[in-house]
């Protein structure tokens, strides 16, 4: 049982909320579930400065959103407490302990990602993040999918990113369509209190163009580019990404493929170096932009490419949830009691867990069978694997990462250090 939340509290001062947030932003492992929690410790539990319906109204609403939910909660608590200062101060602090690990992650990536000892370090990553989108495409279905038409919505989603060239936004928005046409009837109304509030237009403008300037100054100056492509590309993804980071990676993946930034294979260890860094798991991102426009630019001009790659998948996807939190908050809130939207962010929330079944499935294959060949007619298309291209080593180390999740129930952190010890070991008897 949870312990009980503190009594409501005073007001914390700024500096003194500061530190907390920056405590969260170094502590944040786990994920979304393990960041919640860790706000909720911190912020309800031990000093009583948000109540509990509160934060689970502020929770409910982040949810709803598109982008990194949990960054998004702490955007809001920071408002509720010191208003705009304290939302950035909030939403900042989250994010940068994390960056700069990631950074430095992906820098040794491009330096020693072909020693020796990171090819089997790395194939005991990758067997963890498979076991970990698959134990997240489990809890997301189980809460998200009600109903007919959620898992209609869930299963037409899964094929038509599987096995078709369909792009991840049109899945999304046909989702939401389907959803407002069939919507009907009336919404319970919410328990949690809302407040009215008014948009801050100017607050609002300002994180618009706080958001777009990198991205068209980058047109500007580097029309062709990979970090150009990457600020488009992001951005994009930042109005459309609901369902959390494993369900915004197909979009990411189609886009790294179709602008040649990253192979498959690099995806997953992209994914893997991210599980283990503090901070949201859309991190992630900041690997592909750095990876990316490394690999695609010109040999003299690859680090700095590097570096602005991976703070331009940064900003473009971080920046957003500022704009969504100060402004499109109000008006999110009362499309919660009307019947269409509801429905149509509820098919939306389905189509989700369909585009993170469709992860989970190319996560397998490309890892399981790494030379698999491609059949294609028309708009179709799928992998099509052959047993004896089958990486034993690859499915023991599967096999053993599932145990670790479902049977041991170990943390990911701790998954994720015993699956790179055991890749190692592989790698040490001549097997990775």
């Amino acid at each position: 049982m949870s312990p009980a939340a503190a009594p409501k509290a005073a007001s914390p001062c700024f500096r003194e909320a500061f530190w907390v947030w920056l405590k969260v932003g170094c502590l944040g492992f786990g994920g979304p579930a393990g960041q919640i929690a860790l706000m909720h410790r911190e912020v309800v539990e031990r000093r009583g400065w948000i109540d509990e319906a509160r934060f689970a109204h502020a929770l409910s609403f982040c949810m709803l959103l598109p982008g990194p939910e949990a960054q998004q909660l702490a955007v809001w608590l920071g408002w509720r407490l010191h208003g705009v200062r304290g939302g950035v101060a909030a939403g900042l602090l989250f994010v940068l302990p994390g960056l700069a690990v990631m950074l430095g992650l992906s820098a040794l990536y491009v330096a020693h990602g072909q020693a020796p000892w990171a090819g089997p370090a790395l194939l005991g990553l990758k067997a963890a993040v498979v076991a970990l989108v698959l134990q997240a495409l489990l809890r997301m279905g189980g809460r998200t999918i009600r109903g007919v038409a959620a898992w209609w919505s869930a299963g037409l989603a899964f094929l038509a990113l599987s096995f078709t060239n369909l792009p991840f936004p049109l899945v999304i928005l046909v989702a939401g369509g389907v959803g407002w046409a069939l919507g009907g009837g009336t919404v319970a109304a919410q328990a949690a209190e809302v407040e009215p509030a008014r948009p801050g237009w100017r607050v609002a403008l300002a994180c618009l163009a706080a958001w777009l300037a990198p991205v068209l100054l980058a047109l500007v100056l580097a029309p062709g580019s990979s970090v150009a492509h990457m600020g488009l590309v992001f951005s994009s993804l930042a109005v459309v990404s609901f369902g959390g980071a494993y369900a915004a990676l197909a979009y990411v993946g189609q886009a790294a493929g179709a602008f040649g930034w990253l192979a498959s294979s690099q995806m997953l260890d992209g994914l893997g170096l991210a599980e283990t860094t503090p901070g949201p798991l859309v991190l992630v991102f900041v690997f592909v932009g750095f990876v990316g426009a490394y690999q695609t630019a010109p040999a003299e001009w690859a680090w700095l490419a590097g570096l602005a790659g991976g703070l331009m998948a940064a900003w473009t996807t971080f920046a957003p949830s500022f704009l969504w939190i100060f402004a499109g908050g109000p008006f999110v809130e009362r499309l919660r009691a009307r019947p269409r939207p509801a429905r149509a962010l509820a098919l939306v929330s389905a189509a989700a867990v369909g585009v993170i079944a469709s992860l989970a499935f190319w996560f397998a294959l490309s890892l399981l069978f790494p030379h698999a060949g491609v059949w294609t007619w028309g708009p179709l298309h799928a992998r099509v694997p052959a047993l004896a291209g089958l990486d034993w080593p690859a499915l023991g180390l599967v096999i053993l990462a599932a145990l670790l999740v479902w049977a041991a129930r170990l943390p990911i952190l701790a998954t994720v250090a015993a699956m790179v010890a055991a890749g190692l070991a592989l790698g040490a008897l001549g097997m990775a």
